[in-house]
């Protein structure tokens, strides 16, 4: 089987609200690449490249992508690199993407996206089953309430949690006032039946800072605090002088930055993503050097469409320190959309059936 031709597409769905970040507070989500791959033996393969042009590593060590330069990378430097080659072949065609460009790790993701799909088509294997084997069958939702009021943060929060939801995560770095009267009330309003994890997208502007926010925070017993600042030696600072544990997210994208992660002691905790590493192939290394470290970690993303979404599920199942709840979207088209809200950021997708959602959980 040999890959053959591609196709492009840029698509933006319809959103259930404005979700935004400290990092990403001038747009929404919800405008991806989706990449089709075909063979010459008729199969065709799907991924998706939810790329920010907001989103990166700190100190501008990867750059923000958008759909736009998705687009540019695959058809100047990705296809013509992997056309005429097996899409078995994961590893060596990741190996020649990296020869052809330096970086973009989303473009290069939407791609290892497509050849695991084709490699599970024409295998009859799902595609955990392609990534060492199926360690759970289902996923934990943690539902993310974005930059909010405190009113409607409280408000969502408790639909979220009457949907089933176990765990909430509230984006802070911008208002600390405000963000602290969102945890002390949704722990007010949920009690101790609901984890609530807090995640600043490096919005803190100092180690002393975040010390002490993280500080007032823990009396209203919150699970971990992820990212609170861009620095990896202030994170280390940071982790030495808190109780609560703190979580990597744009410090860790590959198994080199586990590696430093590990080494200053900045985090016991990662967010584990398809996309940051550039696709299911590197996310299992990086996972696996996690491992060695003794580090744990949800799936995170950015909120990907159907498409992205399942690979996320896959690389949940298969990733032995992926033991978090995570946020993924509960994909579902419209017709199958009667208002929830659990794990909802859009009003429809690209898929026919919904991902089958239940009690917080998403079922692989």
């Amino acid at each position: 089987m040999k890959i053959t031709a591609f196709e492009t597409f840029v698509v933006r769905l319809p959103t259930r609200r404005r979700h935004t970040w400290a990092s990403n507070l001038g747009s929404s989500v919800g405008t991806h690449l989706i990449l089709r791959l075909d063979t010459d033996e008729g199969l065709s393969g799907w991924g998706e490249a939810p790329a920010i042009a907001t989103w990166g590593g700190a100190h501008g060590a990867y750059y923000g992508e958008t759909p736009g330069t998705v687009r540019h990378l695959i058809e100047e430097y990705l296809f013509p690199t992997i056309q005429a080659r097996s899409p078995l072949d994961v590893g060596p065609l990741h190996a020649a993407m990296d020869r052809a460009v330096k970086g973009h790790p989303y473009a290069k993701a939407a791609v290892d996206c497509a050849l695991y799909d084709l490699a599970g088509k024409a295998s009859g294997l799902p595609v955990y089953a392609l990534l060492g084997g199926q360690f759970r069958d289902r996923v934990a939702v943690c539902h993310s309430l974005g930059i909010m009021e405190v009113e409607d943060a409280v408000a969502e929060g408790e639909r979220a949690a009457a949907e089933g939801i176990t765990t909430i995560k509230v984006k802070c770095g911008v208002d600390p006032r405000r963000e602290l009267a969102i945890v002390r009330e949704l722990r007010r309003s949920l009690g101790h039946g609901v984890a609530i994890r807090v995640d600043a997208n490096e919005g803190y502007r100092s180690a002393r800072e975040a010390i002490r926010l993280i500080g007032d925070m823990d009396q209203y017993d919150i699970l971990l605090a992820e990212q609170p600042v861009a620095d990896l030696d202030a994170m280390a600072e940071i982790a030495r002088n808190v109780s609560v544990p703190i979580m990597a997210d744009e410090s860790a994208w590959t198994r080199h930055d586990l590696f430093r992660i590990i080494e200053k002691r900045a985090a016991e905790l990662i967010s584990l993503y398809t996309t940051k590493p550039g696709g299911l192939y590197r996310a299992m290394q990086v996972a696996a050097v996690a491992e060695a470290g003794g580090i744990r970690s949800d799936i995170g993303g950015s909120i990907e469409m159907g498409i992205g979404n399942a690979a996320n599920l896959h690389l949940g199942a298969a990733a032995p320190i992926a033991e978090l709840a995570s946020v993924l979207p509960a994909s579902r088209p419209a017709e199958a959309y009667h208002g929830q809200i659990a794990g909802v950021y859009y009003l429809d997708d690209l898929l026919r059936e919904p991902l089958e959602y239940a009690d917080g959980f998403l079922r692989v």
